[in-house]
């Protein structure tokens, strides 16, 4: 089946739909109260439409259509975007190494192979949230953001998380290596020129999904995110501060050295603390949980 969350896209729904079903058995559209004939066309297309009682954002309609397809007996789910940008004409790509056994689920990745039409300023972005992204979830994917993935009938049956918004893409791959999951890439290509893209501003989406990326970092390597520029800080302090020691000592100069040197070493004092407390806890979660 394929799933696919949709927000007033009555331009694209209807023709996503019908090259969907050119390569799967059913198509799941789950609206996301929108405010045009979005669930009428998607309807007509010939997708089943889930219609959802208020506004709650991609991550929470998309887990919503999953678990639906889950419920019906879904072998293999397709996740599309319903504003045309995800070609459904890489969707037997997509699923083939799970219908082979290979995988659990298969990111389409749009930076694998050549790189054709890809805005800079996405593959500037895309680069930065994959390597923090990366460092969180402990796995090397190349687009972590990709909304076109196939998952298999072990990952439908662990969809036991929760998510919001565009953040969904990333939690879901940190779930799923947390579960054990075995997850692959594929290439596929992708449209930039729909005429209904992104809700968001980029700059804005990107902030919000780089703040989400950190916090995960936060919580499953805190040593790391708050540890390493504690210890650094805390080390300028002292440097600073020994420097500053002898230039008052020798000239009776540079105060102010003496204030900086003192300030970055209680900051990088509290950082580490606060990566040794969190990171216990982590371990003291983890114990639990076995």
């Amino acid at each position: 089946m394929a799933v696919i969350p949709a927000y007033n896209e009555e331009i694209a729904i209807g023709s996503v739909v019908l090259g969907a079903l050119a390569h799967v058995d059913a198509v799941i559209v789950v609206d996301d109260c929108s405010h045009d004939r979005t669930a009428k066309l998607a309807e007509k297309a010939g997708a089943r439409v889930i219609c959802m009682p208020q506004n709650g954002g991609k991550a929470k309609a998309l887990l919503t259509g999953l678990k639906e397809a889950e419920r019906m007996g879904c072998q293999i789910a397709v996740m599309l975007d319903g504003d045309g940008q995800h070609r459904t004409d890489n969707i037997e790509a997509v699923i083939k190494p799970v219908a082979d056994g290979e995988a659990d689920m298969v990111i389409g990745s749009r930076y694998l192979g050549e790189q054709t039409g890809i805005p800079r300023y996405r593959v500037f972005g895309q680069k930065v949230i994959n390597s923090l992204s990366n460092i969180g979830s402990n796995i090397s994917v190349t687009d972590s953001q990709s909304g076109m993935r196939a998952l298999g009938r072990k990952a439908l049956e662990n969809l036991t998380f929760t998510s919001e918004g565009y953040n969904v893409e990333s939690d879901m791959i940190n779930h799923f290596v947390e579960a054990g999951l075995v997850i692959k890439e594929v290439p596929i290509s992708v449209r930039y020129d729909v005429p209904n893209g992104h809700k968001q501003g980029a700059t804005s989406m990107g902030m919000r999904l780089m703040g989400n990326v950190v916090s995960l970092i936060g919580y499953k390597r805190p040593l790391l995110l708050f540890g390493l520029p504690g210890a650094v800080a805390g080390l300028a302090g002292v440097v600073i501060g020994v420097l500053t020691f002898f230039d008052i000592y020798l000239f009776g100069t540079f105060l102010a050295q003496a204030f900086i040197g003192v300030a970055l070493f209680l900051v990088g004092s509290f950082f580490v603390i606060s990566g040794l407390t969190l990171n216990s806890l982590v371990l003291m979660m983890k114990t639990g949980r076995k």
